[in-house]
C-alpha cells in the first residue's frame, strides 16, 4: 500500500515528460552541437539550423509545461476559493480576496479543520506555498496534480 501523502513525499514527476521528452530533447541538442563541431565545413547552415531548432524544441517543452502548471494553479485557486467560501466564518470571508495564487496552491493540502486558521496565518504572515505546506498538520492529499 502506498504511503499517505505528506510534505516530504507530495512532489510528483510525469514520467513521459521528465524521463522521456526532456532527456530526448537534451540529447538532440547535444548531438546537434557535436555534429556541428565535428562536421563544420560540410553544410554549415544546416548544422546551425539544427542547433537553433533543438533549442526551440527544448524551450517549447518548457513553455508548454509552464502553461499546464499555470492552468492547474488557476483551477486550484478556483477550487480553494469555493472551499474557503464554505468553510470560513462571515468575518473571515475577506481572506479569499487577500490570498495569492501561490498561497492557494499551498492551502490545497490543508484539511477542512485547519484551512481557516492557516489561511489567516498565510495572509497576516505573508507565507509562501512551501511555508504553508510545512505548517499543515492534517494533510489532505492531492493526487491529481503533476
Amino acid at each position: 500500500m502506498a504511503q499517505p501523502q505528506s510534505f516530504k513525499n507530495h512532489t510528483r514527476f510525469d514520467p513521459a515528460f521528465h524521463f522521456f521528452i526532456l532527456p530526448v530533447l537534451l540529447l538532440n541538442l547535444i548531438l546537434a552541437i557535436y555534429a556541428t563541431i565535428h562536421r563544420w565545413p560540410s553544410f554549415p547552415h544546416m548544422h546551425l539550423w539544427w542547433i537553433v531548432m533543438s533549442v526551440v524544441l527544448f524551450v517549447m517543452a518548457g513553455v508548454f509545461r509552464g502553461y499546464a502548471l499555470k492552468n492547474q494553479d488557476r483551477l486550484i485557486r478556483l477550487e480553494e476559493q469555493l472551499r474557503l467560501a464554505d468553510l470560513l466564518s462571515e468575518d473571515q470571508l475577506g481572506l479569499i480576496d487577500a490570498l495569492t495564487v501561490d498561497q492557494y496552491v499551498g492551502l490545497r493540502f490543508a484539511s477542512d479543520t485547519e484551512v481557516a486558521a492557516l489561511a489567516q496565518r498565510a495572509v497576516t504572515e505573508n507565507l509562501d506555498r512551501k511555508q504553508i505546506k510545512q505548517a499543515i498538520i492534517n494533510w489532505r492529499p492531492d493526487n491529481q496534480r503533476i
